[in-house]
């Protein structure tokens, strides 16, 4: 049996605490996040919407079918994580992508994370109320 010649791509993209492990081929455009289509998935809008944003800046639509496989955190870090790994597949598949996806922002790992509570008080800043007697 002779094998297509067909692109594909992996990238791992991360944010809070999830990960998203994308793979790429070249196809009809569809977008399934652990099994599911995305529209199942990922409820709002906005997530929604932001999962194409790096297709339509690259000038790409409809030209990939994505895989991913998310881990961890919540829906916002995994959509992000989504969009990250999107962004640096699309880059590794062309040298010119690459500065315009990094130009548009889509290229930075955003690498803000929750702060750890601290001993002693009830959350990561806030303090305890200070009785002077």
């Amino acid at each position: 049996m002779a094998k297509k010649n067909t692109l594909e791509l992996a990238a791992t993209g991360r944010r809070k605490t999830s990960i998203a492990r994308v793979r790429m081929v070249e196809g009809t455009g569809s977008i399934k996040i652990n099994g599911l289509e995305v529209d199942d998935y990922f409820q709002t809008a906005m997530q929604r919407e932001l999962l194409k944003k790096p297709f339509i800046t690259a000038d790409v639509v409809g030209k990939f079918d994505v895989t991913a496989s998310v881990k961890g955190g919540g829906k916002s870090g995994q959509c992000g994580a989504v969009v990250l790994g999107v962004a640096r597949a699309l880059a590794a598949s062309d040298e010119d992508l690459r500065a315009i996806l990094k130009k548009a922002g889509f290229l930075s790992r955003d690498a803000r994370v929750k702060e750890r509570k601290k001993p002693g008080q009830p959350g990561a800043r806030k303090r305890f109320q200070f009785s002077k007697r």
